[in-house]
């Protein structure tokens, strides 16, 4: 079997493909700061865009209602075939003229007699139309005044407004989740750190154990011992590596990013950004709160409803006409010849409400209900911020004091280590002494990546609570 040979040109657009496809499959790269990760999700988050697609069906929405008041013009045709013409009965008036002029004339019969007029003339029957009929025109229509297209008018920057601030409070609790989410990864990185050290740390000792057992000084136990630990530590830095790895995963989804993209995050947490004095301000305004301001929006489109609903109950104005052209023929020759006859008429139509079963009263009443409903909900949501800030305030105040006691604390329990390990080395302190020292060390630095986490997560909830995330 003979193989062809494969030609240059065949080469050239296998290595053009890889080119154009190899991009394409390769994963992105994405340094972000917490503000970049922010305005990434509200461009490829899924919840996002489907709020503002909701901002656009509002908008065509609103062109609907503005359509409204504009005229309507519409053009029709149409063509009709007939094959049995209605018939019509109707008193025989022709007779009856014919004998009363006769009677009118003094007309005497064949006897000689006046002639007069039966009592019943019978009825004529005859068929009205032509076989076929013909018809093409238009018709305008345009309202002059009606109550709830007004309302519906004045109603249309309300909706929009309302819509954008539903658009905000998603955005507004994307961007909490993100900022959350975010740190916990940054905490993460220094847990990593801390383990790291601390795996260093525990390797230097048990270098110096072995050491010190080699010359006699130590015993195997332990070296063991340390051994342990240093396991024990790997593979709590492999938990930690996992579940790192899955707030990545997570962080991704809630930003709409690939799963199978990188990223990389450049802030950095501390102390002192975590205080960063926002306690400073003891007053705040309902109105930072998107969600107060939705409410607030959905209030004002309550009233439009209730007044919508008023001005039903007054008249409607609308202004017709039309104009025709129709042609009549007892052959199927409308397009051929003969005459299209000219209609056409404009017209003011008047519509008073007068009695719908109380349906209207109704609809009002419901309105006002609905409307009630929404001012309760606010005053409702009103005490809700005041409780969420207060808590939020208190929680904020207790986790920095516990992050300042537990950073003090592991600072406190380095010392307590080194000073430890010292005297094991010169041989005046024992190997549980050690051991114990380093298990307070890990407690203690445990305990501050906890305390940190807490810190910034309440300071996220804080400064959503007043509005100023």
């Amino acid at each position: 079997m003979k193989l062809k040979p494969v030609s240059i040109n065949s080469i050239a657009l296998v290595v053009v493909l890889a080119g154009i496809i190899q991009p394409a499959l390769a994963q992105q790269k994405h340094e972000l700061t917490v503000k970049e990760a922010v305005e990434y999700a509200k461009k490829n988050s899924v919840r996002v865009k489907n709020i503002l697609l909701d901002y656009k069906l509002q908008e065509q929405t609103n062109r609907e209602i503005t359509s409204q008041a504009f005229p309507q013009l519409d053009a029709r045709a149409g063509a009709q075939y007939n094959p049995n013409i209605a018939v019509q009965a109707f008193p025989n008036f022709i007779a009856a003229g014919t004998y009363g002029v006769l009677q009118q004339e003094g007309v005497k019969n064949a006897a000689g007699q006046p002639i007069i007029s039966p009592s019943d003339f019978g009825l004529i029957e005859a068929q009205f139309g032509t076989k076929y009929t013909a018809n093409i025109g238009v018709d305008l229509s345009q309202i002059l005044f009606d109550g709830q297209v007004f309302v519906g008018l004045q109603a249309r920057e309300t909706s929009l407004q309302w819509a954008r601030a539903n658009i905000e409070v998603t955005e507004e609790l994307i961007k909490s989740n993100v900022y959350k989410v975010y740190y916990q990864l940054v905490t993460g990185k220094t847990q990593l750190e801390l383990l790291d050290a601390n795996i260093a740390r525990l390797q230097k000792l048990h270098h110096d154990t072995e050491e010190m057992y080699k010359n006699g000084f130590s015993e195997k136990l332990d070296v063991d011992k340390i051994t342990v630990q240093i396991a024990n530590l790997e593979t709590e830095k492999k938990k930690v590596q996992t579940m790192i790895y899955k707030g990545y995963l997570g962080l991704k989804v809630l930003m709409g990013m690939p799963v199978r993209d990188e990223v990389t995050l450049k802030d950095t947490l501390s102390d002192s950004m975590i205080k960063d004095g926002i306690l400073e301000a003891s007053t705040y305004n309902y109105a930072d709160r998107k969600e107060f301001q939705y409410a607030e929006l959905g209030k004002k489109l309550r009233e439009f409803d209730v007044k919508r609903y008023k001005l039903s109950q007054i008249p409607t104005v609308r202004l017709t006409g039309s104009y025709s052209k129709n042609a009549m023929r007892n052959k199927f020759d409308i397009f051929s010849k003969g005459e299209w006859y000219t209609f056409s008429n404009i017209g003011v139509n008047i519509s008073v409400p007068l009695f719908h079963g109380f349906s209207t009263r109704s609809k009002i009443e419901t309105a006002k209900l609905n409307l009630q409903k929404t001012s309760n909900d606010i005053e409702n949501l009103k005490l809700s911020i005041d409780q969420e800030v207060d808590s939020a305030r208190a929680n904020f105040k207790t986790a920095v004091e516990a992050m300042d006691f537990q950073k003090k604390n592991m600072k406190l329990a380095e010392e307590v280590y080194e000073q430890t390990k010292k005297k094991y080395e010169a041989g005046l302190g024992s190997n549980t002494e050690i051991t114990t020292a380093q298990t307070d060390l890990k407690t203690a630095q445990t305990n501050y990546i906890t305390a940190l986490q807490e810190a910034i997560i309440a300071r996220i909830d804080y400064l959503k609570a007043i509005g100023k995330l």
